[in-house]
């Protein structure tokens, strides 16, 4: 088929055009959108063990939907997310996210996936180079911190390694020192999160507290059903504490399963990774977890935090997670870059999201920064311990961003990404 391209079109214009057409055919309700609908494409895992991590963002991203169209929308326009699940399978959403730009029209995106659809969502972004995309959820530092992998017209919008591992460390050394616990195992998922921001956690909890020592480690497969086999190992090497990066339905699985053994009579447990949703899935959540607090309607303590969080419990009848703020502050970005360019252009919005400040519940004074490595600074982050009843977490210790980038930039310089 020779596409004729109209003249005073762009190449996304075009495009656009063209996955529209072909959509028709394919899915009836793409032919109801019209030109002054703005879609935005957003892929994540919405079924499976970890489908909490697409399912709360794609919450949170219906909210930002009627908010922003009920004040006008972006540029006039009214915008409509189209949904899609990549399965957690990195190659779908390469092809997902190719999909949206090419064939459905997408002009922006909003990549929800863990870390391992992340990156193949940045390559895609970097072939296009005519679409602005925000990652909401993959915490990998070495997406933005590395300028190999780095993109021109791609940022994140979520939670760090690096900077949960300085924040989580300083707190934690402190604790095991307390309590002397020198004998720690690491139990976290098979893939690039995993591995990296554990070997982060270490290299900084060692740095503060340099008796400890790791006895033990297990890596289960994202997804993992059955964890009798790791809960088995890690209660043999008799550690004092276990560090875990397990999140979404495999963090819950673990505790369920862990508790018909008893583990949490026989090693305190760290984690940077309880959302309200995990909490409610365990069927007796244990208290004196240590955790970061991912998303707490009490922290930051403020009323514009709680309305939100109500707001959203309302609507959803279940509580946020941290996926769901990072997606809406993704939107606030977008609302204040796009109404700082005037223009969806790919060039244009990425200089006026870079350095970006706003305003927001979710900051740690009340902003976010978009830092000009295409990351984000200045969120909540707090440590403290977990309790079966309401608020859920207690005794929370926020963290010190000056601290955190001090580390940080050390720790850039180690991997020679400055």
């Amino acid at each position: 088929m020779t596409t004729t391209r109209k003249p005073g079109l762009s190449r996304r214009s075009t495009l656009a055009l063209m996955g529209a057409g072909a959509a028709t055919f394919a899915a009836p309700w793409v032919a109801r959108a019209d030109a002054n609908i703005l879609r935005i494409g957003m892929q994540s895992i919405l079924s499976g063990p970890i489908a909490l991590l697409g399912n709360s963002s794609r919450n949170a991203l219906m909210m930002e939907q009627d908010r922003i169209n009920a004040a006008g929308g972006f540029l006039g326009r009214q915008i409509e997310f189209l949904f899609r699940d990549s399965k957690g399978q990195p190659q779908e959403s390469a092809r997902i996210a190719r999909e949206l730009v090419n064939s459905s029209g997408c002009e922006l995106l909003v990549d929800s996936e863990a870390s391992s659809g992340a990156f193949a969502v940045q390559e895609v972004i970097r072939d296009l180079g005519n679409v602005v995309c925000i990652h909401t959820n993959s915490e990998t530092s070495a997406l933005t911190a590395d300028p190999k992998i780095r993109a021109p017209t791609a940022f994140r919008v979520a939670r760090q390694g690096v900077h949960d591992a300085v924040a989580g460390s300083i707190y934690l050394a402190d604790f095991s020192k307390a309590r002397k616990l020198n004998k720690w195992a690491t139990c976290s998922p098979d893939y690039a999160y995993g591995r990296d921001t554990t070997a982060q956690y270490l290299q900084f909890l060692k740095q503060f507290n340099p008796d400890i020592e790791v006895v033990t480690d297990a890596w289960p497969k994202l997804g993992q059903p059955d964890f009798t086999e790791v809960i088995t190992k890690l209660i043999q090497a008799k550690p004092q504490a276990l560090f875990t990066l397990l999140y979404a339905g495999d963090l819950s699985a673990f505790v369920n399963q862990a508790n018909v053994y008893a583990l949490f009579s026989q090693m305190t447990v760290a984690t940077p990774n309880v959302d309200y949703p995990v909490m409610a899935a365990i069927k007796n959540l244990p208290a004196g977890i240590q955790s970061a607090t991912r998303y707490l309607e009490t922290f930051p303590d403020t009323p514009a935090n709680k309305e939100w969080g109500e707001a959203y419990h309302k609507r959803w009848n279940e509580r946020p997670t941290t996926w769901s703020w990072q997606c809406t502050v993704a939107m606030q970005f977008y609302e204040a870059g796009i109404k700082k360019a005037n223009t969806l252009e790919a060039k244009a919005l990425s200089a006026a999201l870079t350095g970006l400040k706003i305003n927001t519940p979710f900051g740690a004074d009340g902003t976010i920064t978009m830092r000009d490595d295409h990351t984000t600074i200045n969120y909540a982050i707090g440590w403290g311990q977990t309790t079966p009843k309401e608020p859920f977490m207690v005794d929370i210790k926020p963290a010190d961003w000056g601290k955190i980038i001090e580390l940080e930039t050390e720790w850039k310089k180690q991997q020679k990404y400055i």
